[in-house]
């Protein structure tokens, strides 16, 4: 690899990196932001569901918004939007504000992470694979640190250094990206003189606008609803929109020309379907541990937020350093074996939960930590796998987009489920039921994992 791609990859790499950096970090900052704001965990879980819910809506929408205005304006214009959010953020008046702010850092981080791995694949021609692995690495690894590096600014300052932290990150980022990707050749997929109206038609508009308002409608029922106490005839009317709303979303979706999620394309491949159901249930696990466990160890186990960090990093170094074990493994023997393994640890550790108490040693929470980590690391690759063998080679874009969305809605699925069972604060008892709540859906895991036959090489058969 040559001097001008390796500056490449590092222009590309500080900037997609903010995306899993920002979600990561939160999860030390959730009891800081009780505290601060005097709020409930279910009201301070918006923190999680708004950066989870912006992005799994905005990345899509840049890749797609790249073809029309090039990958190179995308990536600054995002780098643009990340600095001057992680800047106001700290100022917010309330804890409304800081959601905005929340909201817009998403949509920023998400148009670099939509378009970076096309702007390494166009320009870097040689060992791509390689360029590939390095930009996961930074993926990856920002969200192994992230928590640590939470703790430690928490820790030394306070909850504002969580997105001040962002604003060297992006300027630098910035300066190199803007010299080192190449311009965005003239030429275009899509006609240059299109309609407003063309272009919304094309991005799926009423596709993206009716998933976005199912799915807050449907938080906002259920978690105002467990916040009074009881079910109003308000909390009904909100749930029901929210319900209508995403049923009006897969109607429109089936009949969409440029659907924002091509539901039937996904219905003639099951292996795909299958494939990111279990996606959403794996990320309700890894994620229902990662930002539920250090608000239990803060709260519950009165741990400062550097230890907490430190021993979440435990979590992500796991998972990183079991990820290219995993990838030799599952060349050799397929996906099955390597998936219904990380099924049996996720359900240990979950189980390892349930035992967990006031005077458990932290002995106790690194083992849950670590069979957790390292079934992160075998599904990273499993998954993805499976997804590009069962995936044909002429939707493996749209594929992979849908797989990012099936993330993203599992990990909102984590944070509902911690808000619901957790309410007002965190309690050890509480943390135990999600445990056994946990251990059921792993098993379903490794009952799936069994009964999976090893999906042919679609790719390679189109």
């Amino acid at each position: 690899m040559n001097a001008r791609s390796r500056w490449l990859l590092i222009s590309v790499g500080l900037g997609v990196l903010l995306n899993p950096l920002n979600s990561s970090m939160i999860a030390v900052a959730i009891a800081r932001l009780q505290k601060v704001y005097q709020l409930d965990f279910t009201v301070v879980s918006w923190i999680i569901f708004s950066f989870y819910i912006a992005s799994a809506v905005a990345q899509p929408v840049m890749g797609k918004a790249s073809d029309l205005f090039g990958r190179k304006k995308i990536f600054l214009s995002g780098l643009v939007v990340a600095f001057a959010a992680s800047l106001l953020a700290p100022l917010s008046p309330n804890f409304g504000w800081l959601i905005v702010f929340r909201i817009v850092q998403s949509i920023g981080t998400s148009m670099m992470v939509s378009v970076g791995m096309a702007i390494v694949r166009i320009h870097i021609t040689k060992k791509q694979a390689t360029a590939l692995s390095v930009l996961s690495i930074f993926l990856s690894g920002a969200a192994a640190i992230g928590p640590f590096i939470g703790g430690v600014l928490i820790h030394w300052w306070d909850w504002q250094a969580i997105f001040l932290v962002n604003v060297p990150f992006a300027a630098m980022s910035f300066l190199l990206a803007w010299r080192n990707i190449p311009k965005d050749e003239s030429s275009s997929v899509l006609p240059s003189n299109m309609t407003v109206r063309e272009w919304l038609a094309w991005l799926d508009a009423p596709g993206i606008l009716l998933f976005a308002i199912g799915l807050v409608a449907v938080l906002v029922g259920l978690l105002s609803a467990k916040s009074a106490g009881h079910v109003s005839s308000m909390h009904m009317i909100v749930g029901l929109i929210g319900i209508l709303s995403l049923a009006a979303f897969v109607r429109h979706e089936l009949k969409a020309e440029a659907p924002f999620i091509p539901l039937r394309t996904f219905a003639k491949y099951p292996a795909m379907t299958s494939v990111n159901v279990e996606f959403i249930l794996v990320n309700l696990l890894y994620y229902s541990l990662f930002f539920g466990l250090p608000s239990y160890l803060q709260t519950v186990r009165h741990v400062s937020e550097i230890h907490t960090g430190l021993l979440m990093l435990s979590l992500g170094l796991c998972s990183l350093m079991v990820s290219p074990i995993a990838g030799r493994w599952i060349d050799k023997a397929g996906t099955r074996p390597a998936l219904l393994l990380s099924g049996v640890l996720m359900t240990l550790g979950s189980l390892w939960l349930v035992t967990l108490s006031q005077t458990s040693p932290v002995f106790s929470v690194c083992l849950a930590l670590a069979a957790f980590g390292i079934s992160n690391g075998l599904n990273s690759v499993g998954m993805q796998a499976v997804l590009f063998r069962s995936a044909p080679k002429q939707m493996i874009g749209v594929a992979s987009g849908v797989f990012m969305t099936s993330r993203y809605i599992g990990t909102i699925l984590s944070s509902l489920l911690l808000s619901i069972i957790m309410g007002d604060a965190f309690n050890a008892g509480g943390f135990r039921l999600i445990g056994v709540i946990l251990s059921f859906i792993a098993i379903i895991l490794v009952y799936m994992s069994w009964r999976r036959r090893e999906p042919m090489n679609q790719s390679e058969e189109s």
